[in-house]
C-alpha cells in the first residue's frame, strides 16, 4: 500500500476511535515512513524537521487567544449574548425562536467570513464569541453541529473564492504563483470564474446543514454551561467602546507588518493601557488566553512534523503517478482522481496552504497532456487544495470551531465537527470540483 495513504488511514481511524489528535498523527507519521522504507530514525528525524514550520502559527495563535480573552474581559461577547439571551426571554412561540435561530446563525456566518478578510484574524474570534452564546443556543435547543458547519464554512469558502485578506494569498500568493511555475501562464486567468463553482458546492453543504440535516433540536445539559460560561462580566460603554477601538488597532497593525502576532500584542496592550485589563492581571489574563488556543497550536506543529514526514517518503508523486496508469486518456477519470489524491494529502497535512506547493507541480504537467484549459487546471488545483481542511481532525477550520463549542465538554471534534463538515462540505466540493474541471 502507497505510504501517504496508509499514514492518512491510519491516522483517520485512530482519531474516529477518539485516539487524540496528537497521537494519531505522531502514530500515523511513524506508520507511514516505515511503510515506505524509511528507518525509524529518519522517519524521526523528518518529523523532527518539520515541527518547527508550524511553530509561527502555533505562536500566533497562542497569542491571539491572549487578545481574545482581553476582549472578552471588555465584556463585548456578553454584550452580545446578553442581547440575545433577552430576545430569547421574549420569544413566545417555536417560529419566534426559529427566528432568533437563524438570526444567530447569520451572525455566527457573517463573523467568521469577516475573519477571513475584513478583519484577519482566522479562528481567534471563536472561542472569544461562541462560548458566551452557549446558553442561549441551548436555550434554543441548536444543534452545535450546525455551529460547526456554519462556522467551518465561512473559515474556508472566503479564502477558496474572494482573493482578498487569507483569499489573497491562497489564490494569488500560491494557487497561482505555484501554477505559473509549472508551465502555465497565470496572467489575466480569473481565479474568481476557476473558483466559482466549487465554492458553489460548499453553500449547496452548507444550506443542507441549515435546513435538512441539523434543523432539529438537540438537548445540552444547561447547568453544565452555567458552571462553565455564565460568568458576570462587567461592562459598560467605555469597555465596549475600548474593545472596538483595540480590534481596529490589531487591524491596522496586521496589515502594516504583515504580522498576526504583533496585531493581537498591539490590541492586548491597548487594553492594558486603557484599564480594561489591570496590570496586576495581565499577566495571568496573557497565560490564560495562550492556554485557551495551546492544544491547536500542539495539533498544528505535530501535522507540520506529519506533512514532513509525507514528503520525506516520496510517495505523495508514486500516489499521483499510480493513478496516472490507471487514467489513460480518460479525463474525466482523471480530474476525479487528481481531486480524491489531493483530499487524502489534505486530510492528512489539515492545510490546504501547505498542500497547493505539494500538488501542483505533479498536477500541472499530467492536466496540460491530458488537455485541460488553463482555467479548469485552476480549479482542479485549487479545489483539490482545499479538499480535506474541512473534514480533517488537524485543521484549524475544524479545530477552531470545537475550541469554542466543547468549554462544557458537551461537543465531540471527531463526531461533532469533523464528520459533519466532511459529509457536508468535501463531498459537494469533490462533484461540484469535478463539474468545474470538465466545463471550464
Amino acid at each position: 500500500m502507497n505510504a501517504v495513504v496508509a499514514a492518512v488511514a491510519i491516522m483517520l481511524v485512530l482519531s474516529l476511535c477518539r485516539i487524540h489528535v496528537v497521537v494519531a498523527l505522531i502514530i500515523g507519521a511513524v506508520a507511514g515512513g516505515l511503510i515506505s522504507g524509511l528507518s525509524l530514525d529518519a522517519t524521526i528525524a523528518a518529523f523532527n524537521e518539520g515541527l518547527g514550520g508550524g511553530a509561527t502559527v502555533a505562536l500566533a495563535y497562542a497569542t491571539l487567544g491572549a487578545f481574545a480573552v482581553a476582549i472578552g474581559k471588555s465584556g463585548l461577547a456578553h454584550a452580545l449574548a446578553d442581547k440575545a439571551l433577552a430576545l430569547v426571554g421574549r420569544q413566545d412561540d417555536g417560529k419566534a425562536a426559529g427566528g432568533i435561530r437563524l438570526l444567530i446563525i447569520g451572525l455566527l456566518l457573517a463573523i467568521a467570513m469577516s475573519s477571513q478578510n475584513i478583519l484577519p484574524i482566522h479562528i481567534a474570534f471563536i472561542p472569544l464569541v461562541v462560548p458566551p452564546l452557549l446558553y442561549v443556543m441551548a436555550r434554543l435547543n441548536m444543534d452545535r453541529r450546525l455551529v460547526a458547519c456554519v462556522l467551518t464554512f465561512g473559515l474556508i469558502t472566503p479564502y477558496m473564492f474572494l482573493p482578498v485578506g487569507f483569499g489573497g494569498i491562497y489564490l494569488n500568493e500560491i494557487l497561482l504563483a505555484n501554477v505559473d511555475e509549472n508551465g502555465i501562464d497565470a496572467t489575466g486567468l480569473n481565479v474568481m470564474s476557476a473558483m466559482a463553482l466549487p465554492a458553489l458546492g460548499m453553500l449547496c453543504g452548507l444550506l443542507v446543514a441549515v435546513f435538512f440535516s441539523y434543523r432539529g433540536d438537540r438537548h445540552y445539559n444547561l447547568d453544565a454551561i452555567a458552571r462553565t460560561e455564565r460568568v458576570d462580566v462587567k461592562y459598560n460603554r467605555g469597555t465596549l467602546l475600548m474593545a472596538l477601538v483595540a480590534i481596529v488597532a490589531a487591524f491596522v497593525v496586521q496589515l502594516w507588518l504583515g504580522s498576526m502576532i504583533l496585531g493581537a500584542l498591539a490590541g492586548f496592550v491597548l487594553f492594558n493601557l486603557s484599564g480594561v485589563v489591570k496590570w496586576k492581571e495581565a499577566d495571568d489574563l496573557f497565560t490564560e488566553g495562550m492556554k485557551m488556543l495551546a492544544m491547536i497550536g500542539f495539533i498544528i506543529i505535530a501535522a507540520s512534523g506529519f506533512a514532513e514526514v509525507m514528503r520525506e517518503t516520496g510517495e505523495i508523486a508514486t500516489l499521483v503517478q499510480g493513478s496516472v496508469a490507471t487514467i489513460g486518456d480518460n479525463k474525466a477519470l482523471a480530474a476525479l482522481l487528481m481531486l480524491v489524491v489531493g483530499l487524502l494529502i489534505t486530510m492528512g497535512i489539515g492545510s490546504s496552504f501547505s498542500t497547493i506547493p505539494i500538488i501542483a507541480a505533479l498536477y500541472v504537467p499530467l492536466a496540460l497532456e491530458l488537455g485541460f484549459s488553463p482555467l479548469a487546471i485552476v480549479a482542479l488545483v485549487g479545489t483539490a487544495g482545499a479538499l480535506g481542511d474541512a473534514g480533517s481532525p488537524a485543521s484549524d477550520s475544524t479545530l477552531g470551531p470545537t475550541a469554542g463549542l466543547n468549554v462544557d465538554g458537551q461537543h465531540n471534534h471527531i463526531w461533532d465537527t469533523v464528520v459533519p463538515t466532511f459529509l457536508h462540505y468535501n463531498l459537494p466540493l469533490l462533484g461540484f470540483g469535478w463539474v468545474a474541471a470538465m466545463v471550464l
